[in-house]
Parts: structure tokens; sequence; C-alpha cells
């Protein structure tokens, strides 16, 4: 196991990098206790040609600036005014590359995970959808712009790769005012995996 390397999201193209996260794991840690698990989910959005992407032409507002800093930190923002939603900021400063986390399996402090959310059993709903999974990992809006090899919240690489043949590619969820961007195949999932949300 290690983390990774804030190099790892320099990567000029973020459909790698959403695809590259897939069977990395995240972690936080907070009030000196652990969570995690393993992303299974993901969804790429490629800046400014990307009109599904918040910083779509360039557009830099207070809610996305983490967006436009140099790639390994977090961007989050709340959707609906209640769901935090966990966002890896990625490539040079200035380019708004982000890969938004979507599901993970829980593998450490799952019982905390369960408490977080409510739940009794260990399921899919418990951290599949991007909102669960943030409200399971405890990660809120107090963590956007926290580098992602910090003592809060990392990423860590266990040798997991996952193959392109591996890799489900579909198209993103809830951009219905993208355009020709709709039906960007540009939402990755581990195929197989019990542990993404639904596809739609």
């Amino acid at each position: 196991m290690k983390i990774l390397n804030l190099d790892f999201y320099l990567n000029s193209d973020v459909l790698d990098v959403g695809k590259n996260l897939l069977g990395k794991f995240i972690v936080t840690k907070i009030d000196d206790i652990v969570t995690g698990g393993m992303i299974t989910e993901t969804e790429s959005y490629k800046g400014i040609e990307d009109k599904a992407c918040h910083a779509y032409m360039g557009r830099k507002t207070s809610r996305n600036e983490a967006m436009f800093e140099k790639g390994g930190i977090a961007y989050i923002y709340l959707c609906y005014g209640m769901h935090s939603l966990l966002n890896v900021v990625t490539n040079k400063k200035d380019i708004p590359d982000a890969v938004l986390i979507r599901a993970i399996e829980p593998s450490v402090g799952i019982d905390l995970m369960l408490k977080r959310r409510n739940k009794t059993k260990l399921d899919r709903s418990v951290a599949a959808g991007p909102g669960s999974l943030t409200k399971a990992l405890g990660i809120t809006k107090k963590h956007n712009f926290a580098f992602l090899n910090s003592d809060l919240l990392w990423i860590e690489d266990r040798n997991i790769k996952i193959s392109s043949r591996g890799i489900l590619c579909s198209k993103r969820i809830g951009i219905d005012y993208a355009e020709e961007y709709i039906d960007k195949p540009w939402r990755f999932r581990i195929k197989d995996s019990k542990w993404t949300s639904l596809a739609k």
C-alpha cells in the first residue's frame, strides 16, 4: 500500500485518470477514526470544453475555484443544498479538469460508515452514489481544497489493476442540459462489481 503521489493527478487526460482511479482506495481519518474503501465508479469532467462541467468555458466562481488549482486536491460542492460531492482535481493549474467519485466498496471502518448512513447492514446503498459515499466517509465542504495525500483524506494504491476490458463506460448522470456532451461515455464502473450505483 502506498499513498498516491500528487503527480498522479497531473495527468492531462482526465478520462485516463477517471479510469485509473478504479481499484484505488479512498480513506478518511476523522476524529482519529479511519474509514475507507475501494473506488468502483467515477465520472470525468473535461474542464473548459465540457458543457457538463462547472468550469465550462473557463467559468470561475467561488463555488468551483478549487478546480482551477493544481491537480491533487479535493473539490467538494453541495448538490441540492444538502449532498457534499467529492471530486478529484486533475491536470495543471488553471486547467479545470476533475473526476467525480461516484461509488466505493467499503472496507475499513464499516461500523462507523453504517452509523453515518443510518444503516444496519452493508450493501451497495451504503456508499454507492456520490452523496452516499461522502456521508459514509464523513466528507463535507470542510474538505474542499484538501490535498489528497493529507492526514484527513488520501487515496492509496494497493496494486489492484483494472484492465480496460474490466471497465464499463457509459454516459454520465444528471447532465441533461449538456447538449452534445450528454452522451459522452465518461462514466466508468468496474464491470460486475455489486458496489457501483445502479445502471441508468
